[in-house]
Formats: C-alpha cells, sequence, structure tokens
C-alpha cells in the first residue's frame, strides 16, 4: 500500500489525468452529401481523387450495405434526423417553396432530444426540414439565414464556421451537423455555374473564389459511368461535372476535420459520413431501386479502433442513425405518441455493435410518397438478404420526373434519343420505366442490376410471401398511412393478421390464413388480451383470454372489455377439441366467411398466435 512520498503523488496525478481524459465530453459530428453516391476511392472509383474521404475511410468501418429510407432530400433529412420514416414523421416531400412539407408538430427529432440532454446542437449547410419547432440547433448557419451556395458548397466559409461553433462549445458534448450541397444539381436554378456548379468558386471570370479549394476537372472519356446511367457524351460530362463538386466537398471534409483536430477534441469525436439519396441520374434518387436508395456509409469511432479500415456486409440504414447517435450520448429515446395513444417505436438499431464484431443484420426498410408536391407516387420496399421487393401502390400511374434532372443533359438527351428511335445507351427504357409493374421482385445475388422481375414467378413465391409479410408487418409498426392501417387488409395472399394491444404481425412462412384477413398477435396463456380482427369492410375488436384462441375466436365476441392483462378469472364452456367454429356476421359484424379450421395444437407458439395450414 502506498502511503505517502513521490510515488503515491505519482499514482493520483496518472489516476487523476484517467479521470479527466474520461470525463471528457463525447461528440458526434455528421457529415452529409447532397445526392452523393459511391465516387470516391473508399468506394473503388479509381477515377476521381477524394483523399480525405479515403483517409476517413481508413479510420472507419465501411459500410457496404447502407440504403436510406426514402430517396428524396427533405424526407430523407427527416427521416435520418427523428429515426422515423417519411411516412411516419409527416415529411412526405420536399420542405421549400410551394412543396411545403413539414413533420408533425409532435415529432420528437434529434436535436430536441440531444438539447435538452444537454448536448451542444449545431447545423451548417442545407437544413431542408421543418418546422424550427421540430428541428431546433443551438447554432445554425443555413440556407434559412443565408446562401445555401454559400453554407452548402463554400468550403472556406464551412471551415470558418466549424471553427465558430467549436469556439462556442465550452465543456459540452456536442453535436455537429454538416450537410453540404454537393454535388447536388443546379443547372436548372443557377445555369450560370454549370450542370452541378462545378464552376462555383473557382476563379473565373465571375464565378467568384473559393480561397481553400483547388479545382479538379476530370475528362468525360476517363469517368466510371455506373451501369444505371446511360453510356453516352451527355451523361459523362454531367458525370464530369459531378466529379468536381465531390472533390470540392471531398476538400471540404479534410478540412472541417482538420478545425476539429485543430480544437483537440477529434479523438473524442463519432465521426459519420453518408449521403441523403442516390445520385440524380435514371433510376437514381426518387426511385427505391438499388440506385436509388444504396448509400456510401463510413462511420469512424476513436473508441473502436478495432475495426477501422474493414468492409461490413451488414444491412443498415440511415434509420438507424438517430439510435446510434442516441447510443453514443447514452440517452434513452422517449415514450410518446405522435397521434392518439399509441407510442413511437423507432425500427432502427444502434450501429456501435458494428463497430466491435459483425452483426447478422440482413433487412432494411424503404418508404417513398412524393419528392415535389405534384410527384405523388408512393412506393414500398424491402431488402433482405441478397433480395429486393419493391411495392408500386400507384403503379398504373407513369413515374414522375423530378424538375431538375428532367431538364439536366442526361435526360435531356435521353429523351430525344428515345424520341427519334436512336440507341439511348441505358439498360431500360423509358416506357418500362413509366410504367412499372405493382410488384417488383428481384435477386440480387443472380441479377444485381435489377433487370428480371420475379414476382409472378412460381419458383419465388414463398421468397415473394416472406417479404410482403415483412413489409406489411413494417408498415402496421411504423404507422403508414398508406399501409394495413388505413384500409382492410386484402392481401397478396390472403394472410392472417391479428392486432393484438397494438402489435401486429403476420403468420410464420407456410402457414395458411383466413380470407382476406392478415395479421398476428401476441398471446400470454391465463391473461385477457384486446383482439383486433381486419376483415374486408370490417373492423371487430374483440376480448378474449389467451387460453381461449386455443378453441374459438368469436366465442367471447359479446363480452365487455377487459383490461389488458387482467387475469382470467373464468372461461366459458370448450367447445369439442378439433370442432373448427364458423366465421358469421352475427359474430363479426361483416360479411358471411367460411369456416376456418384451428389446428388448437398449433395456435398458441411462443407468443404468437398462428393459424396453422388448412
Amino acid at each position: 500500500m502506498c502511503r505517502s512520498g513521490p510515488a503515491c503523488w505519482l499514482l493520483l496525478l496518472v489516476v487523476g489525468l484517467c479521470c479527466v481524459h474520461r470525463a471528457r465530453p463525447r461528440n458526434v459530428l455528421l457529415i452529409l452529401a447532397d445526392d452523393g453516391g459511391f465516387e470516391s476511392g473508399a468506394y473503388n472509383n479509381s477515377a476521381i481523387t477524394t483523399p480525405h474521404l479515403d483517409a476517413l475511410a481508413r479510420r472507419s468501418l465501411v459500410f457496404r450495405n447502407a440504403f436510406t429510407s426514402v430517396s428524396s432530400c427533405s424526407p430523407s433529412r427527416a427521416s435520418l434526423l427523428t429515426g422515423l420514416p417519411q411516412h411516419q414523421n409527416g415529411m412526405y416531400g420536399l420542405h421549400q417553396d410551394v412543396h411545403h412539407f413539414n413533420s408533425f408538430d409532435r415529432v420528437q427529432s434529434l436535436p430536441l432530444l440531444l438539447g435538452r440532454a444537454g448536448v451542444l446542437t449545431g447545423i451548417i449547410g442545407k437544413k431542408h426540414v421543418g418546422p424550427e419547432t421540430v428541428y431546433p440547433f443551438d447554432f445554425a448557419y443555413t440556407e434559412e439565414n443565408g446562401s445555401v451556395l454559400q453554407v452548402g458548397r463554400n468550403i472556406t466559409r464551412i471551415k470558418l464556421l466549424v471553427r465558430k461553433f467549436l469556439q462556442t462549445r465550452d465543456n459540452r458534448p456536442f453535436f455537429l451537423y454538416v450537410a453540404f450541397h454537393d454535388p447536388h444539381r443546379c443547372g436548372h436554378s443557377q445555369p450560370q455555374y454549370g450542370a452541378f456548379c462545378e464552376k462555383f468558386g473557382n476563379g473565373e471570370s465571375g464565378m467568384g473564389q473559393i480561397p481553400d479549394w483547388t479545382p479538379q476537372t476530370y475528362n468525360p472519356k476517363d469517368v466510371q459511368v455506373p451501369y444505371f446511367v446511360p453510356d453516352t457524351p451527355a451523361a459523362r460530362a454531367d458525370l464530369a461535372a459531378q466529379y468536381t463538386t465531390i472533390s470540392r466537398m471531398d476538400q471540404g471534409i479534410g478540412l472541417v476535420l482538420q478545425e476539429l483536430r485543430g480544437a483537440g477534441v477529434l479523438n473524442d469525436t463519432l465521426v459519420i459520413f453518408t449521403s441523403d439519396n442516390g445520385i440524380p441520374f435514371p433510376s437514381g434518387r426518387t426511385n427505391l431501386y438499388w440506385p436509388g436508395t444504396a448509400e456510401p456509409m463510413l462511420v469512424s469511432s476513436p473508441e473502436h479502433p478495432k475495426r477501422w479500415g474493414q468492409v461490413s456486409e451488414a444491412y443498415v440504414s440511415l434509420l438507424d442513425l438517430t439510435p446510434t447517435i442516441l447510443d453514443w450520448f447514452s440517452i434513452p429515446y422517449p415514450s410518446y405518441a405522435i397521434f392518439g395513444s399509441k407510442n413511437v417505436q423507432l425500427t432502427g438499431r444502434s450501429l456501435l455493435p458494428a463497430l466491435e464484431a459483425e452483426p447478422p443484420w440482413t433487412t432494411v426498410f424503404g418508404s417513398q410518397s412524393h419528392h415535389e408536391v405534384t410527384m405523388s407516387y408512393p412506393m414500398r420496399s424491402v431488402h433482405h438478404q441478397n433480395f429486393h421487393l419493391v411495392h408500386n401502390l400507384h403503379f398504373k400511374m407513369p413515374f414522375p420526373i423530378d424538375q431538375d434532372f428532367y431538364v439536366s443533359p442526361t435526360f435531356q438527351d435521353l429523351l430525344n434519343r428515345t424520341t427519334a428511335g436512336r440507341r439511348t445507351g441505358w439498360y431500360k427504357d423509358l416506357h418500362h420505366y413509366y410504367y412499372r409493374e405493382r410488384w417488383e421482385l428481384f435477386d440480387r445475388s443472380q441479377d444485381p442490376h435489377e433487370t428480371q422481375n420475379l414476382a409472378t414467378d412460381p419458383r419465388y413465391a414463398q421468397v415473394l410471401e416472406l417479404l410482403q409479410t415483412q413489409l406489411v408487418k413494417w408498415q402496421w409498426e411504423t404507422h403508414d398511412p398508406w399501409g394495413p392501417s388505413a384500409r382492410p387488409l386484402l392481401g397478396p395472399h390472403n394472410l392472417l393478421l391479428l392486432i393484438c394491444n397494438g402489435q401486429a404481425d403476420t403468420a410464420e412462412q407456410g402457414m395458411q390464413v383466413a380470407p382476406a384477413v392478415r395479421g398476428q398477435a401476441a398471446v400470454q396463456t391465463g391473461h385477457f388480451i384486446q383482439l383486433t380482427l381486419l376483415l374486408p369492410g370490417s373492423f371487430q375488436e374483440l376480448v378474449l383470454c389467451g387460453a381461449e384462441l386455443l378453441q374459438s375466436l368469436p366465442a367471447r365476441a359479446g363480452d365487455g372489455r377487459v383490461a389488458q392483462g387482467e387475469p382470467c378469472t373464468s372461461l366459458p364452456a370448450q367447445s369439442p377439441r378439433n370442432q373448427p367454429p364458423a366465421w358469421n356476421s352475427r359474430d363479426l359484424d361483416g360479411p358471411m366467411m367460411q369456416q376456418m379450421p384451428l389446428d388448437t395444437d398449433g395456435l398458441l407458439r411462443g407468443d404468437q398466435c398462428l393459424v396453422k395450414k388448412m
């Protein structure tokens, strides 16, 4: 034991320094590209120079299967900052000008939750979400109080704003959100700067000059043309311009990281880089196809060097960023409801465990409703392992093309070539691009470009049913107004849906279902539950005892309400074990239904009420 002397003082000093080090606040830097893709050395594009992203990747876990949940700017940013898909948080489309979509007033966003917990919040760049009461930041320099070109593309201005933010932070932990406007198109709004604003600040006459930017130009012949982009001179020129703005963003990222390093906080900061949606080319932004939703994602944690430079195959979503950041700050997600009494539940997960070991995550979901206010084309999707399912709810309508892409050189060239009957250099044709099937199922292990729709292929019937089941369950859990909660559930395979105490799911794969009904229920034997049956034209709530589900669902249809979880005190006379009940209009206040045999040995399985195959 050390009682006195220099050795004790040295020990106390070491312990004190360790405690001080542990007490340093943990921070988050979130860097977002605007319509960015995989144009970087970090994702094996050798045609472009991105030294700062490449260096960040060497200190990060690189996700190969990261997806946005919606392929549109404002909806994606709102989903990223709330952890809720666009159909749940209310940001159905673009926020600015006549579009004027907003998140619901009661949504609890990341800046709200962090601010309440004492975290300093800052945003520099493109915000594009509202209202302000839902997305308040302590420090904000955005298009709302300045020029989006200056706060989103002028990397010298961005650098100085980061420095200003760090000077105001005192000793609080911080969340800094740097949302670049590069490499978004600007040819429709500021054509003087080029198709992607690649000339903005390059020092040429009338273009201004960004002091910290060394412009890099690219030869259209040298760009890597993605499979979903037409290989034409017009598209190559577009890509070359895009590369220049990506290089500008890359240099800006280097400046931002240098500011954190100079302030002595980089080694206490979780750094995340990603993009809001796919690149603005055919099949990209506004689509739920792979090119529209697949995103770069780098996650660099100074506390998790074990997987630096490694590649993760786990399926992750931008919906995971809110739970990840809350986890980093050890802040719980609150219990609240947006509408009614049903509490909001995050469906994303923290990515921090993935920084320690590869997780077995294989499923992500997508939801798109609008882009511009005139572009209503609701779609839902699910990626599960190598399979990808897209549900086009308005499949009989033509797919709308957004304004800035429509006037782009790439699309105008594609349109003119199609009209003239000339070779397009594209892997699709515009007719099938406009008019889509209701269900599109792709096996990306065999068809990585998603060209063969397998939805009607009988060999994939079970895969289709599984993915449809997963998708409907997610829509129910996220209160999708375009989903099963908005109408009687006429499922594609007539699945039985039992929704118990507000929780829904479907029967296991291979289970038979009652006609035109969809769902699942959690059951606790010996306790009453409130059960909702969704039938064609009929919504009926019953209160049953868990054990009674082994007998007859309509048996207690006339009974009064019983509190959830109240123990069963008595049971009605049981019907013969294998005698099936009949659905009828008296019990369910709906149309006559065929008899549904119940296999009583298979109904109660763990906490799920299932109906076995007839």
